[in-house]
């Protein structure tokens, strides 16, 4: 070997010493720290929005008005003015009770008065030339006065030989026919008001704040094909101590041939309505033993935060306390979150 050879020989082999020398330099220590990468996660920024409950409950429509037509006096009918299943209008007379004595009474009371009244002409004549006393005057007059008290009993009594319509109505099924007897006790017909209708129901006890006279609710009679309407006119004084139940009143003022008295309801009610609440996905709250939780961010640390959930659907949950508005929730990777670690957030959605 030469000695120029030898001498690049000599020089490979220190700059491959140098080589190997600076490679362990800056080869990482076994056990050294590492840098990790951010959790890339989804969040939702919280604002307040409108809220409610829908709930159904059972009800029940009835007439408006609903009277058994009953007679006030025992008689036999000598009038039948009743078709069954026609609407009659107010004051139309439906039963005439025989009254030929009662009416016989009265001209023979006619007669007598208009004989005591000529009395009473002469002696009021008399008593201006002292011809007769104050008292026989008096007598006289009172005579008069009687009389005509026995005539309004009478035709009083006359008055109650007829059985009217109280209201407009339709009338049911009659139960009695022409020149049969009827005591008060026997119910004549039905007679129901049916322009109108009530609508019954009973609503839970945490919701009696929330309906009031006014309030507007729809509702779906059983095997009907449309929504109706309803205002509600009354609500019962107090909760049933045995249902814990509120009883509301509305009334209907439609005419459709599905709203038959007597037939089942499904009520529907918006209850609980907050325009200023704070809602937050469904998938964004933790529960936990003795509470729920939510991931709130701050800055780009995350802080576990315990609140108080209301009204809830299929997709978000309704935040009672814990929360303002502004602030952020983690949506997504909750599972892999730990208290004070760092976040990097993906994509912000709010309503």
């Amino acid at each position: 070997m030469s000695f120029r050879s030898g001498f690049r020989f000599c020089v490979l082999i220190l700059i491959g010493i140098f080589t190997s020398c600076n490679s362990k330099k800056n080869a990482p220590v076994a056990g050294g720290p590492r840098q990790q990468s951010l959790l890339t996660v989804d969040a939702f920024l919280v604002k307040p929005s409108a809220v409610s409950e829908n709930i159904e409950v059972p009800g029940t429509l009835f007439p408006f008005e609903e009277t058994q037509i009953r007679a006030e006096i025992g008689g036999r009918i000598v009038q039948l003015n009743i078709l069954e299943g026609t609407t009659v209008s107010k004051g139309t007379l439906l039963v005439k009770i025989f009254d030929k004595d009662l009416q016989a009474q009265l001209q023979k009371l006619k007669v007598q008065l208009k004989i005591n009244e000529k009395t009473e002409e002469r002696n009021r004549e008399l008593l201006k030339i002292n011809a007769i006393s104050q008292q026989d005057y008096d007598l006289s007059t009172l005579n008069v006065e009687n009389l005509r008290a026995d005539i309004e009993a009478v035709r009083i009594a006359i008055s109650k030989t007829e059985i009217r319509a109280p209201y407009t109505g339709r009338i049911g099924l009659r139960n009695i026919s022409l020149g049969s007897y009827i005591s008060p006790s026997d119910i004549v017909a039905t007679i129901r008001q049916v322009d109108q209708l009530k609508l019954e129901f009973s609503i839970p006890e945490k919701y009696a704040k929330d309906i009031a006279k006014g309030y507007a609710v729809k509702f779906r009679v059983d095997g009907g094909s449309q929504e109706h309407y309803a205002k509600v006119i009354a609500t019962e004084n107090s909760v049933d101590q045995a249902t814990r139940t509120l009883k509301v009143r509305a009334v209907v003022n439609e005419n459709h041939p599905e709203l038959v008295p007597g037939i089942f309801a499904k009520v529907n009610l918006q209850m609980g309505r907050d325009s200023s609440a704070l809602r937050v996905p469904t998938q964004a709250i933790i529960p936990t033993v003795r509470n729920k939780q939510v991931i709130v961010l701050r800055n780009d640390s995350v802080l576990f935060t315990v609140v108080e959930t209301g009204i809830r659907d299929s997709a978000f949950v309704q935040i009672l306390n814990g929360l303002v508005p502004g602030d952020t929730v983690i949506t997504t990777g909750l599972m892999a979150i730990r208290p004070n670690s760092k976040v990097k957030i993906g994509k912000v959605v709010s309503l």
